[in-house]
């Protein structure tokens, strides 16, 4: 049999809030997944302003999910009212451009949020262990996002929504053998029609949207789990105080509680600007291209998709049937230097170079189109490798040697600059910046087990540095 049920006896003149919350609690533990994942969750003292995008990721979040409930009461996911019901939403439904320009920015806010909490994790070695699995996890966040923006990219039905999911989609069919299948199978038809707009619509709205929310309740969890990283990089939980919590941290709740709140505000209020003053922010946010009707017949003159899709676009369009002989001779030093430098067995090195052959094999035979879908999915997927990659004695780049600096700037440079070139016409100079902004890219995880744990690093301190103020 089961344990009796025991009811919390609180006094009679106990508030009505306290005897509600009480009775919830008998029945659902209301208070102890507050207390677990926010209220008494106890985290380091010395966080900065990089902190604060996490909180941001979760509210943009909610501001997507509501924002697109109420553009779904008014779309229609058909080919032939799609655009028109965008425009109907824009123009008749009372607040509708409010709801729709609130999306569209919020998508970009969202990219642009994500990419500085990753800067932050980079900078801190927050992917280090033991917390590779809360960066996994993270990195799978980082994939829906992805692919909700892509599917979402379709549905206003306008020329750069329709010419672009036509790129995109016909880049699998550079895949030998299963490519035009598969490109078939997305579409659901033989051109980006209506069955292609109906299977986006569902995956944008239903699908993605459990997918995401259970991933991020996964990364919450996780890192609730092990705790979170600092500044320092120092684990606070090496020294417990008395009363049985890290000397180094303090309760979310309050005190991170407010920071936060301080950090929505001021995020509210730059959001607020470009929705309110410019929701287009120059063609970025929503391509002019965007307002015109799709039309199959007509081809715009530059398709490019979204900006913060641009980076990874710009590796596929530097991967040109010249650029493929550069990258033979990158795999062929690469090799090299793993055989000279590399600790790994002799069997490692070997199955390196048989690898390397196939590679080189495979780019003399196959396409150059090929082999820019590859290194567009690499360029992507690399990232999830990061806590295998870093081989640094110390997480945080305080306590790195001064040229590491350095060399995450120059990272930070190549990726901004593909991001660029990617809205850009492919000229033959802006293709050449884009292949060496692509090799500096690779270059920077391919060799950071190596200049990771190389150079002079400062003396890491036993508690972590905070300056109250």
């Amino acid at each position: 049999m089961g344990a009796a049920f025991k009811e919390t006896k609180l006094p009679a003149d106990a508030p009505a809030g306290h005897k509600a919350l009480a009775w919830v609690d008998d029945r659902f533990p209301l208070s102890k997944l507050w207390n677990d994942q926010w209220g008494k969750y106890y985290a380091p003292k010395n966080f900065n302003i990089w902190y604060l995008f996490g909180s941001l990721a979760m509210l943009i979040l909610v501001l997507q999910i509501v924002t697109g409930i109420f553009l779904t009461m008014h779309y229609k996911p058909d080919a032939s009212l799609a655009f028109g019901s965008v425009e109907y939403i824009m123009r008749e439904v009372p607040w509708g451009w409010l709801v729709r320009y609130m999306h569209s920015t919020g998508a970009s806010a969202f990219f642009i949020v994500v990419y500085l909490h990753m800067t932050r994790g980079l900078l801190y070695g927050s992917y280090r262990k033991p917390r590779e699995l809360i960066w996994i996890f993270g990195f799978a966040i980082f994939l829906c996002l992805m692919a909700e923006a892509f599917f979402g990219y379709l549905l206003p039905w306008g020329q750069m929504s329709y010419w672009g999911a036509q790129v995109i989609v016909n880049l699998f069919g550079a895949i030998p053998i299963i490519g035009p299948d598969l490109s078939l199978w997305i579409r659901g038809d033989y051109v980006v029609s209506d069955a292609t707009l109906n299977r986006f619509f569902a995956f944008h709205v239903i699908a993605l949207p459990l997918v995401l929310l259970g991933l991020v309740a996964a990364h919450l969890i996780a890192l609730h789990e092990v705790g979170s990283n600092n500044p320092d990089g120092i684990e606070v939980k090496d020294h417990i105080g008395p009363d049985g919590h890290p000397l180094d941290a303090i309760p979310s709740h309050p005190y991170y509680s407010t920071k936060d709140l301080f950090g929505v505000s001021m995020f509210l209020l730059i959001f607020s600007a470009v929705v309110f003053f410019a929701p287009e922010m120059g063609g970025y946010f929503l391509e002019y291209n965007n307002f015109i009707p799709a039309d199959s017949m007509k081809t715009p003159p530059h398709i490019a998709p979204t900006w913060y899709f641009t980076p990874f676009y710009s590796v596929l369009r530097a991967t040109t049937a010249d650029f493929i002989f550069v990258l033979m001779a990158a795999i062929v030093l690469y090799v090299v230097f793993i055989w000279i430098k590399s600790r790994l067995s002799y069997k490692a090195k070997i199955a390196t170079a048989v690898i390397a052959l196939i590679l080189l094999v495979g780019m003399l035979t196959l396409e150059a189109k090929f082999w820019g879908v590859v290194l567009f999915g690499s360029s992507v997927v690399i990232i999830g490798a990061l806590p295998w990659l870093d081989h640094s004695p110390v997480r945080s780049i305080r306590y790195r040697p001064n040229w590491h600096m350095w060399l995450y700037v120059l990272f930070g440079m190549a990726f901004v600059a593909l991001g660029y070139l990617g809205t850009q016409l492919p000229t033959p100079a802006y293709t050449m910046i884009s292949q060496v902004c692509t090799l500096l890219y690779f270059s920077f995880f391919l060799l950071m087990p190596w200049w990771s744990a190389a150079g002079r690093f400062k003396p890491v301190p036993t508690r972590v540095t905070f300056h109250p103020h």
